[in-house]
């Protein structure tokens, strides 16, 4: 049995037209709105918000909470 390749539109709607029969309409949107592509760049967020973190600052951290609790 050969499997013709369908294209990306016509696999994304077959797989909708699942969803919506097997869960109905609400549930399939909450279940699309997890895959939402978001916005801004991770990795120059994430190198801005740690630019001040080194070994000896996280290692500070993680005594100090040690310490705490």
């Amino acid at each position: 049995m050969a499997n013709q390749v369908k294209t990306l539109v016509e696999l994304t709607d077959r797989a909708i037209s699942l969803l919506y029969r097997e869960m109905g309409m609400s549930d399939t949107m909450r279940f699309l709105n997890q895959f939402t592509t978001g916005y801004g760049n991770y990795t120059e967020e994430r190198e801005l918000l740690n630019q001040s973190l080194n070994l000896d600052a996280i290692l500070s951290a993680i005594r100090a909470e040690r310490k705490e609790g």
